[in-house]
């Protein structure tokens, strides 16, 4: 029943954003750019027949495709999703595959509050409905609520620090000296790095004590494609829900301003380069999606078999 109910999940999620008035939309595989993201790793297609003058790549990400949908004034789309298979060049482990479900939507005008509403009533929906179904929900799973916490409260809460106070590479570093069990490489590393380092060693494995937790309000470095939030510029407008520790889902209150979204993606073409020693082509479709004007919006990604491994009895649904 496996697949079955994994198909059952789809159309339940399907359901649910029908009647939240958003409008199902497809967006192309292959692109001229997978997605920047420094330590997400595409899968380059090959012509068997003839010499391509510009490399394409299965899209790791449907995001892009679908920002271009947002800017395009003459369609009026202002809430869209939808479910696509991505690629990723990574070894298949029981979280992670390199192909898989994504969901991703996205509202335009909308603050990434709303989306962290979304994801809420989502979760909620096909928890409700499936058990109407006679999908076998986990028991751990009955009568919960989300909790929510900014990085920073996490952080003060499992370890007694304020992690926005340790915003550079110097002082993270030496802010690890005091965990001697967190294993630090000799050799230099990036502020993501180090964080990341800390993160999972000493505060992702207190997250599977939480049924359903909301993180927002990441440090600022950790940025990403996520505005800097007005009142407070050490951090981000991003969230991350995590179902009995396992990661669920990304959101962004999404950056628009194409001058530094070029920075950013420069910065991580460059280190891309230093740490795997290749390199993408520059985005310049993504490019002219935000110089042709990117309303505000917030969007998220979240991966369709982990919500349906984390909230109902079913191992392995991975259809294909």
């Amino acid at each position: 029943m496996r697949i079955r109910y994994q198909f059952q999940l789809i159309s339940l999620i399907r359901d649910f954003f029908k009647q939240e008035n958003f409008l199902d939309v497809i967006t192309p595989v292959a692109v001229e750019n997978p997605g920047m993201e420094v330590h997400i790793h595409p899968y380059q297609l090959r012509s068997v027949i003839k010499k391509q003058e510009e490399p394409r790549y299965l899209h790791t990400s449907p995001e892009f495709c679908m920002k271009e949908l947002l800017s395009l004034k003459e369609e009026n789309l202002d809430n869209i999703f939808t479910i696509t298979y991505c690629f990723r060049d990574e070894p298949n482990s029981p979280i992670h595959r390199s192909q898989f479900l994504m969901l991703e939507w996205y509202r335009k005008h909308a603050h990434y509050e709303k989306i962290m509403e979304d994801t809420e009533k989502l979760i909620e929906f096909c928890i409700t409905k499936g058990a109407e179904l006679g999908m076998p929900l986990r028991d751990e799973m009955k009568n919960q609520s989300m909790q929510k916490i900014t990085m920073q409260e996490l952080f003060l809460k499992e370890l007694g620090i304020d992690i926005l106070n340790y915003l550079d590479v110097p002082s993270i570093k030496e802010l690890l000296k005091n965990y001697p069990d967190v294993p630090v490489p000799p050799s230099e590393l990036e502020w993501d790095d180090y964080f990341f380092l800390l993160y999972l060693n000493k505060i992702e494995p207190k997250i599977a004590e939480y049924p359903m937790l909301m993180i927002y309000e990441f440090p600022a470095p950790l940025k990403a494609l996520s505005t800097l939030k007005p009142s407070d510029p050490r951090v981000c407008e991003r969230f991350e829900v995590y179902i009995n520790g396992v990661e669920l889902c990304n959101a962004f209150n999404e950056l628009t301003d194409v001058d530094e979204q070029i920075k950013r993606f420069n910065e991580q073409m460059s280190l891309k380069k230093k740490l795997y020693k290749y390199q993408l082509a520059e985005p310049r479709e993504f490019y002219e999606t935000l110089k042709r004007g990117l309303p505000p919006s917030a969007g998220i990604a979240l991966g369709v078999e982990r919500l349906l491994t984390s909230l109902f009895e079913v191992e392995n649904p991975f259809y294909a």
